[in-house]
């Protein structure tokens, strides 16, 4: 039985805003995906936009699944749901659907399903734990061998195999970020990136060998992006042209050129944000990003105001997880980071990134309810 208390504190805001942007990305993915939608008149037989529709259900079902359960028992079963995780990771190498380049996706009939997305929910779940119960001091650099294997290498080799560079980048800012929220002794830290720097000619020889081709070419379009514009550099020429094209107050609603007449490629995944700033023009982005660093701080506010580590901690992993969507998504399409397939939380069309992103603030809406609840 629900404890009455706990409806009473329902985090409204969270709630309201994941829903907020949810429904603004499906209008979108409507507009990106309208001349793919109606084909001679007729209604496609699955758009894009109804599809995020029912997987919007699914995510607000996931949200209060995750919600009901104290997260403090999440925590002690996170072990065996992360092991699960990572046989999945492993699974996906020899059984998984290919697409792109890369071999990431399970297919189960007409619907796909992306493991490494839920894995990024319980990696916050599980190390949290590890380093609430296992550390209760400034941690050491013996401290950090076992979590550092089983948290960031193990999960960053599997993902790197897929290949999938967001990912990765997302699992090791996680990490990071987790474990300076836990406390680390500086000369500790130091004793970490000293050899890091001196050794980083051979790490990034290795980083760069390990790439596939066209990995390797969107990062020489990062470095120089008038190498090849017609070619690997397209996407991020014609993303700047519809953010510049929507000026100040935008083209209208149904009435951008980039996504109307399908010249911006992955239009309504990867740069879904490209669209709504041809449309809607910058005040309107520069207002959705307000919203979404709203959200940002309001975690931060959650993880400040924790009864205990283990919130503090998990708090803090889903904040920099979401901050780390944002801020590559955003600067991919705008051309100052490299294209590295990161969707835009809530927004960007995708089953499993919209069900990890309610899960995620879930999560949240867990810490935050339960902290009225410890001294009960």
């Amino acid at each position: 039985m629900i404890d009455r208390r706990l409806i009473q504190n329902f985090d409204w805001v969270l709630f309201l805003i994941a829903c907020s942007l949810t429904l603004i990305g499906i209008t979108t993915i409507y507009s990106a995906t309208i001349t793919i939608t109606f084909k001679n008149g007729t209604l496609a037989s699955q758009p894009y936009y109804m599809k995020q529709m029912i997987w919007m259900g699914i995510g607000i079902i996931s949200l209060f699944l995750v919600l009901i359960i104290d997260y403090r028992k999440l925590g002690r079963y996170s072990y065996f749901i992360y092991g699960i995780s990572l046989f999945l990771l492993i699974l996906v190498l020899f059984v998984g659907k290919s697409g792109m380049g890369a071999q990431r996706w399970f297919s189960l009939g007409p619907v796909s399903f992306q493991p490494s997305e839920i894995t990024k929910i319980f990696l916050i779940i599980s190390l949290a734990w590890f380093l609430s119960k296992e550390q209760s001091g400034p941690m050491r650099l013996r401290d950090l061998i076992l979590p550092a294997f089983f948290f960031l290498f193990l999960p960053l080799f599997l993902v790197l195999k897929q290949p999938d560079l967001g990912t990765a980048l997302m699992i090791l800012f996680i990490f990071t970020s987790m474990v300076i929220m836990a406390g680390i002794r500086w000369r500790s830290l130091l004793i970490l990136i000293l050899p890091a720097l001196l050794t980083s000619p051979f790490w990034v020889k290795l980083f760069w060998n390990s790439l596939k081709d066209y990995q390797k070419a969107r990062l020489l379009v990062f470095l120089n992006q008038d190498v090849d514009p017609l070619g690997v550099g397209y996407h991020i020429s014609q993303s700047k042209i519809a953010i510049g094209s929507g000026k100040i107050f935008g083209k209208g609603y149904l009435a951008g050129t980039q996504g109307q007449l399908r010249f911006l490629p992955e239009r309504h995944t990867d740069f879904i944000f490209s669209i709504f700033a041809e449309e809607w023009g910058f005040l309107a982005s520069l207002l959705l990003l307000a919203v979404y660093v709203m959200l940002i701080f309001w975690g931060i506010g959650i993880a400040n105001k924790a009864k205990d580590r283990l919130g503090a901690l998990i708090a803090i992993g889903v904040v920099s997880m979401i901050s780390v969507y944002l801020i590559v998504n955003v600067g991919m399409t705008l051309g100052l980071m490299p294209v590295v397939g990161l969707p835009l939380p809530f927004l960007s069309y995708g089953g499993t990134s919209i069900v990890a992103a309610f899960m995620a603030i879930g999560i949240l809406m867990n810490v935050r309810m339960r902290r009225f609840m410890l001294f009960y």
